[in-house]
């Protein structure tokens, strides 16, 4: 589908979706799936994956280029292993499923993992800014990074499984963003290749991508001032939120 093909209501979905994009890469990554949703709403679901992942790229560059300083590569290396045979376990599945089957299964898993971090706020005791978890156990780890793989792969949304294992490693606000920032720039770089042999990446939807990038902007300075503006806390629950209604989205 070609920019000139898309309708009024199209481009204002995806204006809306790029705008959450760069709150996402700057404030709250959650709020990527929501993007994902409007992503989806507006394109049919595989062609939204391709549509939104060179924008998501471009956001990753913006969130390194404020946070780079802030990442936690202990915390980000105990991730990755997993992430490799999600991202292959993904792309089986794009290829194999149809787009009425994509959305409500990255949905469930989202959902699953919310539940799983709403429990865990339960158990933990005391403030979490001053009472840090230990460190997340290495299999919990792997296991967290197959689910992130496979669902970025498949729906773009991963946003929901690092938020809840970088709360679940105590990492402050500035570390999760900056940590989260790397792992989804290398994340997205390595679904390059994917993506391309499943020609969901072609030129038109690049030319897409070009048009949103002010958007996608817009929603960058947005997520800075809303990051100077909440506390630790107020920046978890809100992330965790999201994580939820965007996960309940993607069921619809």
């Amino acid at each position: 589908m070609t920019p000139a093909e898309l309708t009024l209501t199209t481009w204002v979905l995806l204006a809306a979706g790029a705008v959450l994009v760069g709150v996402a890469k700057t404030a709250i990554s959650s709020v990527g799936s929501v993007a994902v949703v409007l992503f989806a709403f507006a394109l049919p679901a595989k062609e939204s994956t391709g549509a939104l992942l060179p924008l998501l790229i471009c956001g990753d560059v913006m969130a390194i280029t404020v946070y780079r300083r802030h990442a936690d590569w202990r915390v980000l290396a105990r991730l990755l292993p997993g992430v490799l045979p999600g991202l292959a376990l993904g792309t089986w599945f794009l290829s194999s499923a149809s787009n009425d089957l994509v959305r409500p299964v990255i949905g469930a898993v989202l959902l699953a993992m919310s539940a799983l971090q709403l429990w865990q706020r339960r158990r933990r005791p005391g403030n979490t800014e001053t009472s840090p978890p230990p460190p997340v156990h290495l299999v919990t780890a792997a296991a967290l990074g197959g689910v992130a793989g496979f669902a970025t792969m498949t729906a773009n949304a991963a946003g929901p499984v690092m938020t809840i294992y970088l709360i679940l490693a105590g990492l402050p606000m500035l570390r999760m963003l900056g940590t989260g920032a790397w792992f989804f720039l290398l994340v997205n770089l390595l679904k390059v290749p994917f993506s391309t042999g499943l020609h969901l990446i072609n030129l038109d939807s690049l030319a897409v991508d070009a048009a949103l990038i002010p958007a996608l902007l817009v929603g960058g300075v947005l997520g800075r001032q809303l990051v100077r503006r909440v506390s630790q806390h107020q920046f978890e629950m809100a992330a965790l939120g999201v994580s939820v209604v965007a996960s309940a989205l993607l069921l619809v």
